[in-house]
């Protein structure tokens, strides 16, 4: 199995290996893999002829310091992980240095409003961070395909704004959420919790599906007035925000209109670890 730490290194590997209509199917993650993350490599494998993993922490997404130092960064394990699916996957695996050049910083983007809903209300910079290191990250690997979890659901609309508008040549697949078996969504956030804050956590799914109901007969406000009374009840789970929102446009929800689909999204915290998860409400 090739790792590289060097992104020239890298890049001339895939130019060695590139022949005519081969395709670089990619998956940028910040490593502490889980089966969601496997699911994505599998389904690059299955659909490309060479795949490229990155497990980069980014600095620059994080807007609380301690946030990132937690973050947990399990390499060794990620690569026996990784090896499972298959040895020909390429990881690469660089410093901040290697990426950013010694100059740490986001670039500022405009993505049409939808960075300033929800997450972008609650961490300043945020998606700035994010479609820097996601640029630099498709500049180097120059993907065909690359794959996306539908949990980060706003990231993921944040992405396929970066690609129009920065005119990047990649595809950007929407992967379905991997759930353990409790309902909670897998995140490598998920390795800080407890057993039993995780058992207490899958309240959150559970919340989410009956809001899916809800939504079928009541208004937006009904809806969202029903989970803050019902995170009342857990106060083991912090709840930071729900939103109902168009899909596409990532707008909060006044009032529901016909042919728009509409999405649940939440931020809690469990014993100040933040987890997010988001259900269609189609």
């Amino acid at each position: 199995m090739l790792i590289f730490n060097n992104k020239v290194e890298l890049t001339n590997h895939l130019q060695s290996i590139s022949v005519s209509n081969s395709s670089i199917g990619f998956v940028p993650t910040m490593g502490a893999l889980h089966l969601g993350h496997l699911s994505l490599l599998e389904n690059s494998i299955h659909n490309n002829t060479h795949t490229v993993i990155s497990i980069f922490v980014n600095p620059t997404q994080f807007n609380n310091p301690e946030d990132l130092e937690k973050y947990p960064r399990t390499l060794e394990s990620d690569i026996q992980k990784i090896k499972s699916i298959s040895d020909t996957i390429l990881i690469y695996a660089p410093t901040v240095d290697d990426i950013y050049e010694g100059n740490t910083a986001s670039q500022r983007f405009d993505f049409d409003g939808i960075e300033h809903q929800m997450e972008g209300k609650f961490r300043a910079g945020h998606f700035d961070g994010v479609g820097t290191v996601v640029k630099r990250l498709f500049e180097i690997v120059k993907p065909t395909n690359a794959y996306f979890g539908e949990k980060d659901y706003q990231q993921l609309q944040i992405i396929k704004k970066l690609v129009k508008k920065e005119k990047i040549p990649v595809n950007i697949i929407e992967c379905p959420i991997y759930r353990e078996s409790n309902g909670l969504a897998m995140s490598s956030r998920n390795e800080r919790l407890t057993a039993i804050e995780r058992e207490k956590a899958a309240v959150i799914y559970k919340i989410l599906t009956q809001a899916k109901v809800l939504f079928l007969t009541q208004t937006c406000d009904s809806v969202k007035d029903f989970v803050t009374k019902e995170f009342n009840n857990h106060p083991e789970i912090e709840l930071e925000y729900f939103e109902i929102a168009e899909e596409e446009t990532l707008i909060s929800c006044d009032s529901k209109e016909p042919n728009k689909n509409y999405r649940a999204f939440i931020a809690v915290f469990v014993n100040k670890i933040r987890l997010i998860d988001t259900i269609s409400l189609k």
